[in-house]
């Protein structure tokens, strides 16, 4: 999908540090090798919060001494060896040996499909916008051959999301390499998961709603309302047109779902407020749309 994007610039070498590599290596439970494991540093301005976006994304102000940071790209550990990558927790939580076997038949499999939409990713150097990005897809397609028991749909839906946002940026730095086109799918594919996890939640298949990180940042944790909220949201700005009465009734079912966060949040101390200002937002864009206001009207 992607073609002539250069390497990194060994200009970043020249730059404050912003991450550092632990002298405690991880193992990966697949390749049953060592590799280092790079982590982010902290403090002294490094980060700057920004605004919250309606997809309950953190942007973060570039400091002039540190520049632009991602807290992203370090969420996700990549094995160089045999290029499986995890949730940093996962390299030690996941022991199915057939679940391990499926990743491990697949090395090849996901290092061409990740080089053809990442190309030049490295997973031994400090890793870049694109490097992060790239080790979220071979998380993806990691988790694909995880067993139901470790919640990889949730997971996905995660994942998804925040390639699509990586994706985005990487257009942003690298515009006219089809990081756009390659940030659509993601936000469609994250459609499809972070649905198809309240559909084994509601019939048991997977219990979603136990995992205890959904994010979908790093900064903060929303839980399953946030799952609920995200499934209108994603929904309503990326989800399918070419079926209209289809749309309006997953919209119709998203506008009740969140009706119910509403009841809920004004009496739990529990919920986020930003959730609760966004979902405001989003039922009300739901309910015009609904009524049958022009879509081009409606802002959220």
């Amino acid at each position: 999908m992607v073609s002539g994007v250069k390497k990194a610039s060994s200009d970043e070498k020249k730059k404050p540090a912003i991450s550092y590599w632990s002298k405690k290596k991880c193992n990966c439970p697949v390749c049953k090798k060592d590799f280092p494991r790079e982590e982010m540093l902290s403090g002294n301005g490094r980060m700057n919060a920004g605004k919250l976006t309606d997809e309950l994304h953190r942007l973060y102000i570039p400091s002039k001494r540190y520049g632009k940071i991602n807290p992203l790209i370090y969420a996700i550990g990549a094995c160089p060896n045999c290029h499986s990558a995890f949730l940093w927790n996962d390299f030690t939580e996941i022991k199915d040996q057939a679940s391990l076997d499926r990743i491990y038949d697949k090395i090849e499999e996901r290092k061409a499909a990740v080089n053809a939409v990442f190309p030049y990713y490295d997973l031994t150097r400090n890793r870049t916008l694109l490097d992060g990005a790239a080790m979220y897809y071979l998380a993806l397609l990691t988790y694909d051959d995880v067993d139901l028991s470790y919640l990889p749909t949730m997971k996905r839906a995660i994942l998804t999301l925040r390639l699509a946002w990586l994706c985005q940026e990487l257009n942003e730095e690298v515009p006219g390499h089809n990081f756009d086109v390659a940030a659509q799918v993601f936000y469609k594919k994250a459609i499809f998961f972070y649905q198809q996890a309240v559909i084994n939640e509601t019939n048991r298949v997977e219990k979603s709603s136990t995992l205890a990180g959904m994010g979908p940042d790093t900064d903060k944790n929303y839980g399953w309302d946030g799952v609920i909220y995200l499934c209108g949201l994603l929904e309503y700005k990326y989800g399918q047109r070419e079926d209209e009465a289809l749309r309006l009734k997953k919209l119709d079912e998203s506008k009740i779902a969140i009706a119910r966060i509403f009841g809920l949040g004004k009496t739990t101390k529990e919920k986020p407020g930003p959730l609760l200002e966004h979902s405001r937002n989003l039922y009300e864009a739901l309910t015009k749309l609904l009524d049958g206001q022009d879509v081009d009207d409606i802002e959220l």
